[in-house]
C-alpha cells in the first residue's frame, strides 16, 4: 500500500477524520455505565501480561523487524517517567499501536481505538487483553468513559491516544490534531509523549525486494503544560499545538 494508494483516497475523501481503511465490524458491542474500559483484576491481569509479554512482544519485536525494519530512537525520554501520562502519535500504520506498544518496552500502554474495532469476531477478545480501549460513539457513554480513564492516570496508568483520528496508511505529514487526548493530560496534570512515527528508504540487501519503505519510531521528550493564568480551555489548545509543533519539527528536520 504505497503512497499512490493514500493520495488518491485522500481526494476521495470527503472529511479527514474518515479511515482510508474500513474493516469489516459484524458485530455489536454493548458499551453502557458498567463496561470496563480499563479491566485490572489479577486474573485479567494475569493472562493480559502472558499474552502481551510471552507471546506478542516477541513476536511482534522479531515480526516488526522483519517487515519493517523498525528502528525504536528516544527510549531514554520515557526512563524516569514514575507518574502516569498521556502518549500520543500520529497514526499510519494498521498495527503501528504494536510499534508504540514495543518503544514503551515493559511500561504498561492501553491504547484508544474505534469503537469498531471491538465488533470483529475474535479481534474483540484479542485486543481486550492486549490493552486496547473503545472509544464509545453515544454522548451518555462517553462520560462513563472520561470517568474511567481519568480513574486509571491517576492510577499512574500511560492511555495512548492517536490524536489524528483517522489511520491514513503510510502517510508522511502530521495531520491536525483533536483536543481529547490534551484535555485528559491537562485534567489530570500529567505530562504528553509525543511519538512521531516516520518512513525511511530500505537499505542494503532490503531495497532489493522491499517496495514498502521502513520504519522508525521516536520518542520525544515528554511535554507538561503548566500555567496558572490559563484557564483549561486555553491550556489544553496551546498544550496541542506545542505537542503538534514539536512532532512537526522531528519529522521536518528529516527533510533537511
Amino acid at each position: 500500500m504505497g503512497k499512490n494508494f493514500v493520495e488518491e483516497n485522500i481526494n476521495l475523501m470527503e472529511n479527514e477524520n474518515e479511515d482510508i481503511i474500513h474493516m469489516y465490524e459484524p458485530l455489536e458491542l454493548n458499551i453502557d455505565e458498567k463496561y470496563q474500559y480499563i479491566k485490572d483484576g489479577k486474573v485479567f491481569s494475569f493472562f493480559s501480561n502472558l499474552l502481551y509479554y510471552g507471546l506478542a512482544f516477541p513476536v511482534l519485536t522479531i515480526l516488526n523487524k522483519i517487515v519493517y525494519d523498525l528502528k525504536i530512537e528516544g527510549k531514554e525520554n520515557i526512563k524516569n517517567l514514575k507518574s502516569g501520562a498521556i502518549s500520543v502519535s500520529n497514526h499510519v500504520l494498521f498495527l503501528d499501536c504494536t510499534m508504540v506498544g514495543l518503544a514503551f518496552g515493559f511500561k504498561k500502554v492501553y491504547f484508544t481505538t474505534r469503537e469498531g474495532s471491538f465488533k470483529i469476531p475474535f479481534i474483540r477478545k484479542l485486543i481486550k487483553l492486549l490493552r486496547a480501549v473503545p472509544i464509545p460513539t453515544n454522548t451518555e457513554n462517553k462520560v462513563h468513559f472520561v470517568k474511567e480513564l481519568n480513574k486509571a492516570i491517576q492510577k499512574g496508568k500511560i492511555i495512548h491516544f492517536y490524536p489524528e483520528k483517522a489511520l491514513w496508511p503510510y502517510y508522511e505529514k502530521i495531520r491536525k490534531f483533536k483536543n481529547g487526548a490534551f484535555n485528559f493530560a491537562i485534567r489530570n496534570d500529567v505530562p504528553v509523549i509525543p511519538i512521531v512515527i516516520t518512513f525511511r528508504n530500505p537499505k542494503g540487501i532490503r531495497k532489493l525486494f522491499k517496495k514498502k519503505k521502513d520504519v522508525t519510531v521516536k520518542i520525544l521528550e515528554p511535554i507538561k503544560y503548566i500555567d496558572e493564568k490559563d484557564n483549561q480551555k486555553s491550556s489544553i489548545e496551546k498544550l496541542k499545538n506545542q505537542t503538534y509543533q514539536a512532532m512537526q519539527e522531528s519529522i521536518s528536520s528529516l527533510n533537511i
